[in-house]
């Protein structure tokens, strides 16, 4: 069998498109094909489908392809330009890669299988191309899926919403991400952390066939730019204040207080790791400090504070009538404590009480996009960075998004 005949049948190629020859140059470490179609082919119009049209000339192009085992793999092909008689001259669309692309669709099927297992800068190496180019593949299908989806049901579907940020790169640059509660989905991503981001958030479902009026809860932080923004882009949407932020809040005003007192108590000194544990989950020379630190002859303001933050613990498992009870005699205890940081924190849960209350009707937390996050941030420690929040945003939509990259029917 002949190169052309063994490397035509590999290609998969059918008339009229046929490989006329092949180079392969050791020193260059690459294999180039040349493809042409058949004398006197003619090609359906890539506009309206009408079939017949007739050359009117042709586009030397190039792609890269698969490796020839260890070698760089070139196609190249005239391609050609053809006449409609409706929509006048018009280039073809080869069958082996998209419009546009310098990339078979087998090696970007490539890419985008390798890109969630591996580092970006690892991949260019390994297939030997400048990431620039494969993040283009990458963000194509990315935004090809995404808006594939705006033809399903999901985002119709969707009634619960999470929303946090997460850090894009160093100092004051984040995404924001938006996700279905329900179904453990990113549906949303932008850079900043303000109320625009969830303005664009609604802008986005509406455009995917999701409602504003239909979402019926909203877990968040208490971030009064967030706050404002899902009042305004979601007004018959409840607010749940996120529970791990809560609690985040009460870790605060007790490192806070024993900051404040180990000036005077030098016990305190490097026991911070200490109080922001529950004693279970203490190791043992952490629960021996502990138990030695909470004595009540002590009278330590720092272990006073500790006990609220532990306290305020049990609204978790409550619902209903008892959970606004037990709020109510914890925030009277907090704000009687002579703690300033534990007084100022239950005064912020005060100002977003009807947040923190709704936990114990929708019981909604942010613990999916923390998750999220974490897988975020992997990618990116992994990565060693990203140059720009779009490309972090991409990594997010691929690794949470859970994107159909299935070509989907015309």
């Amino acid at each position: 069998m002949q190169d052309v005949q063994l490397f035509q049948l590999a290609l998969g190629l059918t008339p009229p498109w046929q490989v006329t020859g092949s180079t392969f140059d050791a020193d260059q470490r690459q294999l180039d094909l040349q493809l042409d179609f058949a004398p006197g082919a003619t090609f359906a119009c890539p506009q309206c489908a009408a079939a017949g049209c007739p050359v009117h000339d042709t586009v030397a192009k190039t792609w890269r392809h698969l490796d020839f085992f260890q070698y760089a793999a070139y196609l190249h092909a005239r391609t050609p330009r053809v006449r409609c008689g409706a929509c006048g001259v018009r280039l073809v669309a080869v069958p082996w890669a998209r419009p546009g692309s310098g990339f078979t669709l087998l090696f970007e099927a490539l890419v985008m299988t390798l890109v969630k297992e591996m580092a970006m800068a690892a991949l260019a190496r390994l297939v030997r191309e400048h990431d620039t180019r494969l993040w283009r593949i990458v963000a194509h299908y990315v935004e090809q899926a995404r808006a594939a989806a705006a033809f399903s049901a999901e985002y119709a579907a969707v009634r619960h919403v999470g929303v946090d940020e997460t850090a894009s790169k160093r100092g004051q640059h984040y995404i924001t991400l938006f996700v279905d509660a329900e179904r453990a989905r990113l549906l949303y991503a932008t850079a900043g952390r303000d109320a625009a981001t969830v303005a664009a958030f609604r802008a986005d479902l509406e455009a995917h066939g999701g409602a504003a009026e239909r979402i019926r809860d909203v877990c968040l932080d208490m971030s009064p730019a967030f706050i404002r923004g899902v009042t305004d882009a979601f007004p018959a949407a409840q607010q749940t204040f996120d529970k791990f932020h809560v609690m985040q809040l009460l870790g605060a005003a007790v490192d806070a207080v024993r900051r404040a007192e180990q000036q005077t108590r030098p016990e305190l000194r490097g026991t911070r790791y200490v109080w922001t544990k529950n004693p279970e989950n203490l190791t043992p020379r952490q629960f021996a400090q502990w138990a030695q630190l909470t004595v009540p002859a002590l009278r330590l303001k720092t272990a006073r504070a500790y006990q609220l933050r532990l306290t305020f613990q049990e609204f978790w498992a409550l619902r209903g009538a008892e959970a606004e009870a037990f709020l109510t005699r914890w925030y009277a205890w907090a704000t009687r404590s002579r703690l300033p940081p534990i007084v100022e924190a239950a005064k912020t849960i005060k100002r977003h009480w009807a947040g923190v209350l709704r936990w114990a009707e929708s019981g909604l937390t942010n613990g999916l996009l923390e998750g999220i996050n974490s897988l975020v941030q992997a990618a990116k420690a992994k990565a060693r960075g990203y140059r720009s929040p779009r490309t972090l945003i991409t990594m997010a939509y691929l690794l949470a998004g859970k994107l159909d990259f299935r070509p989907q029917p015309t």
